[in-house]
């Protein structure tokens, strides 16, 4: 009795493994799945097993025709939103190459068999900019419960050298801070804590932690974290890298309008200065990756003011000439 018990479980998987919007199954398809394992079935009671499911919230139906029977007609999750998960994990840096393959097989889990073939032909995981720290996800699991707990947390950081050796930051000595957030940004996962003895919000790289682990100490920080504009910190901070905050007006050719908006958000003040520029205000951790993005847009963006930061780009760029 054993096995009977559990014979809408198995037409409940069948469906949600072999039924789409283009596959259906026959009733005898159904009956011929029970059998192989180890369950006889009537159609009579199949029928009942359907309206049972129907009434747990399965979106079940019958359609005639050459791929016609039953399927199941909605999903939590559509292919194309799975589709757009598998992307996202396939472009995310700081997830390992073996553990984006794990990940896209369970997110494949969420759509039929077809579907997930689908996928499949979509999935290409490349080895190239995937982080190599496997614990990630421990990490991640860390910080969240020491979040979840109002706890400290304490880890030892490192850098690459030009033999791709790890080196650890201060001498290998844990770096003790309170953790407050996770974000993602430009393709890495960071922490935003708290540093009590520089008092400061501080960002991580997730992937860049090693021996991870919370420490029975309350968090600090709570006003500085309140105060603090996560939207405003990302666009600010280029990727990360920590800079002195300005505000700096920009002229840019009018064609620019689209990266400026990109960069620093649709809020960032705009103006026309005549029929070719406009003209931005915007607040920045100047930082050499500041430089490196405007340099890259060649003379289609300037800084107009204030004097001073004219210069230190200018003389950022001789420094770079002098140096090549």
């Amino acid at each position: 009795m054993g096995k009977q018990k559990q014979k809408i479980l198995y037409i409940a998987r069948y469906l949600m493994e072999h039924t789409d919007e283009e596959h259906g199954v026959s009733m005898s398809e159904l009956i011929e799945h029970l059998k192989r394992n180890g369950i006889e079935a009537e159609r009579k009671s199949i029928y009942g097993d359907m309206e049972e499911l129907k009434d747990f919230g399965m979106d079940i139906v019958w359609n005639r025709g050459k791929n016609g029977g039953y399927r199941l007609a909605s999903r939590d999750f559509e292919l194309a939103e799975v589709k757009l998960m598998v992307d996202l994990v396939q472009s995310a840096k700081f997830i390992t190459t073996k553990k984006s393959r794990d990940l896209i097989g369970k997110l494949e889990q969420l759509v039929s068999h077809n579907d997930a073939r689908k996928l499949q032909r979509q999935v290409v995981v490349a080895d190239r900019n995937k982080t190599e720290n496997e614990n990630i996800y421990y990490n991640v699991d860390v910080i969240h419960s020491a979040i979840a707990e109002n706890v400290k947390i304490r880890f030892r950081y490192f850098d690459w050298n030009s033999n791709k050796e790890r080196v650890l930051r201060k001498e290998g000595g844990f770096y003790e801070i309170s953790p407050w957030l996770l974000t993602w940004d430009d393709e890495n996962y960071y922490l935003v804590g708290y540093d009590e003895k520089a008092e400061l919000m501080k960002h991580y790289r997730v992937d860049k932690m090693l021996e991870i682990e919370s420490i029975k100490k309350s968090r600090q920080g709570k006003a500085a974290f309140e105060k603090m504009d996560i939207a405003a910190f990302s666009k600010k901070t280029f990727g990360m890298f920590a800079g002195e905050e300005k505000t700096l007006q920009l002229v840019a050719d009018r064609s620019m309008t689209g990266v400026i908006i990109d960069r620093f958000g649709k809020d960032v003040p705009l103006r026309d200065q005549d029929e070719d520029h406009i003209l931005a205000r915007v607040s920045v951790a100047v930082s050499p990756q500041f430089y490196g993005w405007l340099a890259g847009l060649g003379s289609k963006v300037k800084i107009l003011a204030p004097e001073a930061e004219q210069e230190a780009y200018r003389a950022y760029l001789e420094k770079l000439l002098s140096e090549g």
